[in-house]
């Protein structure tokens, strides 16, 4: 019986739902939270048909509508890129212990095939010194560029053909997920770290050194630096100084003012034509400048047969590929979600993956390494006024002319200026203004990205990755199985219920506890919740 007076709490539930019915909303919404083929839904078969091919291949969704007035920009933009794709190209093959030619080549084909596959209209295809290097630490671990350069580049293409089905199996299975995982804390210690053993490793070229460490982390790179003392030539360093204050100049001029960004776009360029024109009259090497040397003419060769799957190399390329590949599509996808946010178009990210992962597996069969959609490049793309991906294939036309007529020509390029351009990139990934604002804001996102900043330069660059998401997974964790709660109570002469600990006019309701959480009660943290509020 109920007592006069005594108010009652009326609590409605509905029919619960079978297993079958939980099950596949619980796959949908983790799997399909954007239900990607309700457009085709009721619709005549021809047109579904039209709607699928631009569903998969985003390329028939703008190339109808495509016209001369958005071909002004994407002609202007795709040689503004152009421009830098060739320096940065030469740079980090050579980044990678691999012929400078394959730079070249792998911003022909890439884009070519991303211009197909991909939803981004500001993205710009080209290769990355993070993963140029890493590749570079991981395969050759197990085979010396020196010793058997054939065997390294094949083992180099054979990564990247991995990367490519990964990235491509990512985005079928719709696991982009996965990378969610690398938070921006994650990216900007690894970024950092990555860039801060990049410019070390420069010292390399600057100095003219011949002789060299394969090991990434600071202590062997900074040994191999001062144990070469003998090594040091006071032409090459002062060649590369003077290069290097013209790069940063101009990346200071583009701060100073956003409407001289093309000044610092072409500046790679002007560095390594000028330094070729030196190079060539002082004849450089007679003086310890070291050149690139021979580029061959001629476009990419197939390379599908030089595939190496034997089983002593494949834990390896396997390893390459999976980490150089999660790696890639985090930075790519985000430099797209980036811009696209700006001007409040779309971007999938599934789309993304498998647009990533057929340009990978195309360009290791033609000769390409691993390319992703880098910032700086995409950067360039956006401010000279991109307007769809069209600009990639005005750089893959760019890029062919240069192979088929201009490639020789960058044989006398220096490495010193090689060495120049790549400092002057990787000293913009340094973000130690970022780094203090995790600190400000948030101490544990601080932590997690000083344990990949710290772990990438003392240890490796996949051991500081790997560190640094699983601080990341064990935070995501910690957050489940001790999910935030708070009591909750009545606000006096309303309906509404807030944290008796905010509100202290808020009164609890007797005999019955009202809590609001954090997270779902499951296995691992209904005992704490128990524990925490008997």
């Amino acid at each position: 019986m109920r007592s006069p007076g005594e108010v009652v709490h009326k609590v409605n539930f509905t029919t619960p739902r079978n297993f079958t019915t939980s099950f596949k909303s619980d796959l949908k919404e983790t799997f399909f939270p954007d239900d990607p083929f309700r457009q085709f839904k009721n619709e005549p078969p021809l047109r579904k048909a039209k709607k699928a091919a631009q569903y998969f291949f985003p390329v028939f969704e703008w190339l109808p509508k495509y016209n001369f007035r958005l071909f002004r920009y994407d002609l202007l933009s795709g040689i503004t890129i152009a421009s830098l794709a060739i320096p940065q190209g030469i740079s980090y093959a050579k980044l990678a212990n691999i012929p400078s030619i394959i730079g070249l080549y792998s911003s022909f084909v890439p884009p070519l095939v991303y211009t197909i596959f991909g939803s981004s209209k500001d993205l710009a295809v080209g290769t990355v010194a993070a993963a140029s290097l890493l590749l570079s630490s991981i395969v050759g671990g197990v085979v010396s560029p020196k010793d058997d350069p054939t065997l390294y580049l094949h083992l180099i293409f054979t990564a990247t053909f991995f990367t490519g089905v990964f990235q491509a199996a990512l985005g079928l299975f719709r696991l982009g997920i996965l990378v969610d995982f690398l938070s921006h804390s994650t990216i900007t210690g690894f970024m950092g770290g990555t860039a801060t053993i990049i410019c070390l490793q420069q010292l390399k070229g600057m100095f003219g050194l011949t002789h060299f460490t394969s090991k990434t982390d600071v202590v062997s790179v900074m040994r191999a630096v001062f144990s070469q003392r003998h090594e040091w030539r006071w032409e090459s360093a002062v060649v590369g100084l003077c290069f290097l204050v013209f790069l940063l100049f101009t990346r200071f001029l583009k701060k100073k003012k956003e409407k001289l960004f093309w000044v610092a776009a072409i500046a790679p360029m002007v560095t390594v034509v000028v330094g070729c024109v030196f190079a060539y009259l002082v004849h450089a090497e007679k003086h310890g400048i070291q050149i690139v040397g021979d580029l061959s003419k001629g476009l990419n060769p197939l390379s599908i047969k030089a595939l190496n799957f034997d089983s002593r190399y494949l834990p390896s390329t396997i390893k390459a590929g999976i980490i150089t590949g999660i790696l890639a599509l985090a930075e790519g996808i985000a430099v797209g979600r980036s811009f696209a946010i700006v001007k409040n178009d779309q971007v999938d990210g599934n789309k993304e993956m498998i647009a990533f992962g057929m340009m990978n597996i195309v360009g290791s069969f033609t000769s390409c390494y691993l390319t992703t959609g880098p910032f700086s490049k995409s950067a360039v793309n956006y401010n000279a006024g991109c307007k769809t991906a069209m600009s990639n294939v005005v750089m893959s036309v760019c890029l062919m002319l240069t192979l088929l007529f201009l490639a020789p020509l960058f044989k006398f390029t220096p490495l010193v200026a090689l060495s120049a351009i790549i400092m002057s990139a990787m000293l913009g990934l340094i973000e130690y203004e970022k780094a203090y604002h995790f600190f400000k804001v948030d101490k544990f996102d601080f932590c997690i990205c000083m344990a990949a900043f710290l772990g990438v330069i003392f240890i490796s660059m996949d051991i500081g990755l790997l560190l640094s998401v699983g601080i990341s997974v064990l935070r995501a964790l910690l957050y489940v199985a001790r999910p935030s709660t708070s009591k909750l109570g009545n606000l006096p002469s309303s309906t509404m219920y807030v944290d008796v600990e905010q509100y202290p006019s808020a009164t609890e309701i007797q005999g019955i506890l009202i809590l609001q959480l954090g997270s779902p009660i499951y296995f691992a943290n209904c005992t704490y919740i128990r524990e925490r509020w008997q």
